[in-house]
């Protein structure tokens, strides 16, 4: 394949730090070189323990920011953002938040100020601005969220890739699972991506990988995303991980499916013929930093 034909790939593995196995599962996968990049949750509890594991391992994968507000508890006092938590203190759940955000009951003057805080966690944690910024639940293409998110990635330099939340719609629409939520997505994603553009925030042409944890029980799931996807810089979202006990009751159970995809994904992407399905597809792998034109990154071949 010429040079010219080349086509990129991003592969992020979204959610690292949510607990000790899922980073495990991810940080084994980087060793095999199927990822190119992570997404962090500072506001879990076990996200310290993530850039441990990380740093212990001499992995260089990619580190990136996985903006939160649907997950866990803010890094703020919960006074601080009263439109953000419950009760207790904590975020809402995804239904909940998007039920509130709906009915304008949430400030983007307390969703900025938690971003700013989660951002300096993230400086503190990893030492150096991300390079890859894309929001738990996707909650970023959604108006005050992606202005908020805009406004405090506005001083970071150099500006990070954030994820465009927009599928090859026509080309992709026959692949089951999760019709109506890629639909609805991409209606969303479109507006805000053309804002991200605007803002000067680099981004992949379209996102793979979205669906229900059913879906991934096919051996063929990600070759198949790869196969059809058209165009030349596309980034796959998936969320590996071994099954994780520390999620129990915080992000799924351990007697339902999310969390058991997790663990299905991890053997998909561990599976030798998940990179020969990039490289069949004619993919080269790319982290967020190649993709944005930033130094002390290369491109990489598959394999």
């Amino acid at each position: 394949m010429s040079p010219r034909e080349t086509r990129l790939l991003l592969i992020t593995a979204d959610d690292f730090g949510v607990g000790p196995e899922t980073s495990r599962g991810i940080l084994d996968l980087a060793a095999r070189g199927a990822l190119t990049s992570t997404v962090m949750l500072v506001t879990s509890p076990f996200a310290e323990e993530g850039i441990a594991q990380w740093r212990r391992s001499g992995s260089h994968l990619e580190i990136g920011w996985h903006p939160c507000l649907t997950l866990d508890s803010p890094i703020l006092p919960p006074d601080r953002v009263p439109t953000l938590v419950d009760e207790r203190g904590r975020f809402r759940p995804l239904g909940a938040f998007l039920k509130n955000l709906i009915r304008g009951r949430l400030l983007r003057t307390e969703i900025e100020s938690e971003f700013r805080a989660q951002l300096a966690r993230f400086v503190d944690l990893v030492g150096h601005p991300p390079r890859n910024v894309n929001a738990h639940h996707h909650v970023h293409i959604f108006g005050p969220v992606g202005d908020a998110l805009r406004s405090v990635l506005a001083d970071v330099l150099p500006r990070p890739h954030v994820r465009r939340v927009v599928e090859p719609w026509g080309t992709l629409a026959h692949i089951r699972g999760a019709r109506l939520k890629r639909y609805a997505l991409g209606l969303f994603g479109r507006r805000a991506g053309r804002r991200q553009t605007a803002a000067g925030f680099c981004a992949t042409e379209w996102v793979l990988g979205v669906t229900d944890p059913p879906h991934v029980r096919d051996p063929e799931f990600f070759r198949r995303w790869l196969k059809r996807a058209p165009g030349k810089v596309l980034e796959l979202t998936c969320h590996p991980g071994h099954l994780d006990a520390a999620l129990d009751g915080r992000d799924g159970s351990l007697t339902d499916g999310q969390l058991h995809r997790r663990v299905r994904e991890f053997e998909l992407l561990s599976d030798p013929g998940f990179l020969d399905a990039v490289r069949e597809a004619g993919f080269t792998l790319a982290t967020a930093a190649d993709l944005c034109g930033q130094p002390a990154t290369g491109t990489r071949n598959a394999g």
